[in-house]
């Protein structure tokens, strides 16, 4: 996994911690040495150091030869929502969504193949997938990731689609391109997509593209529901015209506040 980098300035150290701590997930939340070696492909002694280093910084806890994650990992993931202003902007208007709908709502980014949740607001409800914030899913198998695919060029699409996904689970269903490139041109087209149980059963969602104030598409808002309670003719009718109106007020905020005036304050020099 590591020694990735082509640059002179490329830190192999780094990569290897980082390595070390996205080998962690869902299906491995604690892992001996060996089993941390392995899934980060280092050695034993280099994966003992960086594990030492990570327990040292608070990233990782150890008991009974057994490494954990601890919660400080989350501050990583949540220092790029607040930078991007979504999560504040978004949440008052995903709560009022939630509130109207009775269904899950979240927003998405498009990280290589994979979409990645960068904000959440969700009801109690029996899903077939977990899903917070930082959640990785096949961009091509979610309302979200067809939304976000839809609006790359063409170039663009052909890379990204080419990069192996991260997510952890199985292969999504092959589409050929002509069959991929011919959906996300029709999702472009009409301004939003749905994914019908393709993620996993009982899991049913539609998204719309959130824009930035140069109409530029920088992330997906979605609403799921589950298949044996909302239609898909229900989804599209009750929620969609719900969804596109508050997404559009996502937009609008999130321009908003993208515009904001930044004043830079210096700190006074401490005497001596």
């Amino acid at each position: 996994m590591a020694g990735r980098g082509e640059g002179p300035d490329f830190v192999e150290a780094l990569a290897r911690g980082l390595d070390v701590l996205t080998c962690f997930g869902a299906d491995r939340p604690a892992m001996s040495l060996s089993e941390v070696a392995a899934a980060a492909g280092l050695a034993r002694p280099t994966a003992r150091r960086l594990l030492l280093t990570l327990e040292e910084l608070g990233y990782v806890r150890s008991a009974g030869g057994v490494f954990s994650l601890t919660p400080r990992v989350l501050s990583l993931g949540m220092a790029y929502v607040g930078s991007l202003g979504l999560w504040d902007v978004a949440r008052p208007h995903l709560e009022a969504l939630v509130a109207r709908t009775g269904e899950s709502s979240s927003m998405a980014q498009l990280d290589g193949s994979d979409i990645v949740y960068v904000a959440r607001v969700s009801v109690p409800k029996l899903i077939a997938l977990r899903v917070d914030v930082g959640t990785r899913f096949p961009a091509v198998q979610t309302s979200q990731g067809k939304v976000l695919l839809a609006a790359l060029p063409p170039e663009q699409l052909a890379a990204t689609l080419a990069e192996p996904s991260r997510s952890g689970l199985p292969a999504p269903l092959r589409r050929t391109p002509e069959q991929l490139r011919e959906e996300l041109s029709e999702v472009r087209a009409r301004g939003w997509a749905l994914a019908d149980e393709e993620l996993a059963p009982g899991v049913r969602s539609v998204a719309v593209p959130v824009r930035d104030g140069e109409g530029a598409v920088r992330a997906a808002m979605n609403v799921t529901v589950h298949a044996a309670e909302t239609s898909t003719e229900r989804l599209l009718a009750e929620h969609l015209p719900r969804l596109l109106c508050t997404a559009g007020e996502v937009s609008a905020d999130w321009t908003r506040w993208q515009s904001r005036p930044h004043v830079q304050v210096d700190r006074p020099r401490s005497a001596g």
